[in-house]
């Protein structure tokens, strides 16, 4: 008994709030710590608007991730929002998960970032990701400059896209967690529902499949999700939001074929998270402006 008594001391968990510039790969890293795909990943950037919560279950620890969109200074409302969300995140976590791209860095967002964890009294872990893209006396001297500029409490090195690093990431956060019993069970890997994942996986592949100037004017909103067949087939209707006629016919594609592709791809995404047949039919709809406007905002549940 005492035995097992010891091992309930020294078990940890808590919440860390993963952040970083736009694109610097913090779905990624999320996906690669969890082994499940749970947050959006996309070449361009400021793919994830909502704080998409991963679990990551280990021996002696429990890691609640929340994934905040990217820290960027904002004009738009939409913009804006997404940057307090990612901010007020900060305030009740335990670790604060600070990401930058080693490879490709963006001086503006970086300082912008640090001058804002000014404010923060939890401790700070700097990730430096897509180190196999750097050559090593490059990224020696900028984890030199990063251990001037902040007192971190540790600076990590990986490869998320890889998979490079990530148990020493892992190593170094553990003994931050505050102890005590794991919050969750140990089959959750999200406390979204299925529901708005589905929607981030079609978002995503419209992100994937379209051009510049689409994704950011794009809201999926799931207008019925329901089991039939004894759990073994999905029906899911879904609406792509745009903000100009010209934007739809461009999802659409000609003859649907673009529509189709988007359909298709998020399709096998979402069988894969439900373990069930999935029926997917998109709609496509023209809001005007709707990024500027603060009832749709709400609505589209930003």
């Amino acid at each position: 008994m005492s035995n097992m008594q010891d091992k309930l001391k020294i078990f940890r968990s808590g919440f860390v709030a993963i952040v970083g510039a736009p694109n610097a790969g913090k779905s990624t890293l999320l996906n690669q710590m969890m082994g499940e795909k749970i947050s959006i990943t996309s070449k361009k950037p400021q793919t994830t608007r909502n704080r998409i919560l991963g679990v990551v279950h280990r021996p002696a620890s429990q890691f609640i991730f929340i994934d905040t969109p990217g820290i960027h200074k904002a004009k738009r409302p939409l913009n804006i929002r997404i940057v307090d969300a990612a901010i007020s995140a900060l305030g009740n976590v335990d670790i604060v998960l600070i990401i930058m791209d080693a490879a490709y860095p963006d001086p503006e967002s970086e300082a912008f970032i640090v001058k804002k964890l000014e404010k923060i009294k939890q401790p700070v872990i700097l990730v430096l990701n897509k180190i196999d893209l750097v050559k090593k006396p490059d990224l020696l001297a900028i984890m030199d400059k990063w251990a001037k500029e902040y007192p971190f409490e540790a600076i990590i090195p990986v490869s998320a896209i890889l998979g490079n690093q990530i148990d020493e990431l892992v190593a170094a956060m553990e003994p931050l967690l505050p102890e005590g019993p794991p919050y969750y069970p140990e089959n959750t890997i999200t406390d979204m529902p299925e529901r708005f994942i589905a929607a981030e996986m079609i978002r995503e592949k419209v992100f994937r499949l379209t051009g510049q100037e689409i994704p950011y004017s794009t809201a999926v909103t799931i207008t019925s999700f329901s089991e039939e067949k004894n759990g073994t087939l999905v029906k899911i209707n879904a609406t792509i939001h745009v903000e100009r006629g010209s934007q739809k016919g461009m999802i659409i594609g000609k003859n649907g074929s673009k529509l189709k592709m988007i359909g298709t791809e998020a399709r096998k995404e979402i069988e894969r998270m439900v373990g069930a047949k999935v029926y997917l039919k998109l709609f496509v709809r023209v809001h005007k402006n709707w990024s500027k406007d603060t009832k749709a905002l709400r609505r589209f549940g930003y």
